[in-house]
């Protein structure tokens, strides 16, 4: 399987304290980033494209995070 272990990657990882804390800092500065797409970019489907992306950017992430930056 390589660096890739579906077993551990599609199971339960449980948010811990520091979990939590790291997503929560991870959703306001793509929040705040995302606000500041939505002042100055005009309305665009570049500007839809860039915040599909930082919400995409913000899941990963969150899934890195929930993972401890491992693949098994």
């Amino acid at each position: 399987m390589g660096d890739f272990d579906p077993d551990y990657v599609f199971s339960h990882h449980p948010a811990t304290p520091q979990k939590l804390s790291a997503y929560d800092a991870v959703h306001v500065g793509a929040k705040s980033f995302a606000e500041v797409l939505l002042a100055h970019v005009p309305e665009c489907t570049d500007r839809v494209a860039v915040l599909r992306l930082v919400r995409e950017a913000s899941m990963l992430a969150c899934a890195a995070i929930s993972l401890e930056g491992r693949l098994k």
